[in-house]
């Protein structure tokens, strides 16, 4: 496998610099109660201060809350029920770990202002955009980065028969055309990410798993979510409790491929693959 070239990109979250000189961790906090890995576990505050904390102790670089569930079959959330669950967890962060950057995961521009306004440093839009166009005015306002996901159709749609032409070709045009308009908005720092498992098959999953490396065209910064996702799973007919496994394998694989940020739910594991990448690849070692 020949190894892409990874540009040294940086990222000025609202202020402050950081480096994808080496592979960065994002850890998912979902605090909704039907996500399809840890649903409920982090609902509470009290259990998701200390999923916070055992997160960041592991070494994650990004703490990504999500608000609202976006597995397969869910409806579009309510902005306002999002709003009311982020603060307390947004507030916990930035005056206890004040250094950790924090990302949002919403597709609604009222949340992105509150969670920006609050403190929050970057906006994860699984719509890329499409759901609500105002949320890139909005993180441009606040001079944040945003992460740009595809997808086909909506959580609640996306699985009912996903079909494509062309899928690198649907899924890069698409990206590349919310990409223009963030850029158009004013958003400096753009991240990209194919989306696996939204609207997507299987099949798809993997084939698009194939050409990441092609999407270095974008010459951005490139996130990948597989974390204990139903293409690793269902592949190996087991369930997403016992997907670690080949979670770490795709990693390790994602960053073969050029992947700059790991979006996972084990942060030690995630930590631990890149070591070994970097050590594979004669990069520094964090010690954080």
């Amino acid at each position: 496998m020949n190894t892409p070239s990874i540009p040294p990109f940086t990222l000025c979250m609202r202020g402050q610099i950081l480096s994808l000189e080496t592979p960065k961790i994002m850890g998912i906090l979902n605090i909704t109660k039907d996500s399809f890995y840890d649903g409920g576990l982090f609902h509470e505050l009290d259990s998701a201060f200390q999923q916070v904390e055992h997160m960041i102790g592991e070494g994650a670089d990004i703490i990504d809350i999500g608000a609202t569930s976006t597995r397969s079959g869910s409806p579009i959330s309510n902005p306002d029920d999002e709003i009311k669950a982020l603060l307390p967890i947004i507030n916990f962060i930035t005056k206890n770990h004040p250094q950790k950057y924090i990302s949002i995961d919403t597709y609604h521009h009222s949340v992105a202002e509150a969670a920006l306004e609050s403190g929050a440093h970057l906006i994860n839009d699984i719509s890329g955009g499409l759901y609500d166009p105002k949320i890139f005015e909005t993180t441009a306002q606040y001079k944040a980065p945003i992460i740009l996901m595809h997808i086909q159709g909506t959580p609640e749609t996306m699985q009912v028969q996903p079909n494509y032409k062309n899928l690198i070709q649907e899924v890069m045009l698409q990206l590349a055309q919310q990409t223009e308009k963030a850029i158009e908005a004013g958003i400096q720092d753009i991240i990209i990410d194919p989306g696996f498992g939204f609207g997507k098959t299987i099949t798809h999953n993997f084939s698009l798993f194939q050409q990441l490396e092609n999407f270095s065209i974008f010459k951005r910064p490139l996130l990948v979510g597989i974390s204990r996702k139903s293409m690793i799973w269902k592949t190996l007919q087991t369930s997403a409790e016992q997907a670690l496994t080949g979670t770490i394998a795709l990693n390790m694989l994602a960053l073969e491929k050029g992947a700059h940020i790991l979006r996972v739910h084990d942060v030690k594991a995630a930590k631990e693959t890149i070591a070994i990448y970097n050590a594979l690849h004669q990069r520094p070692i964090s010690t954080n």
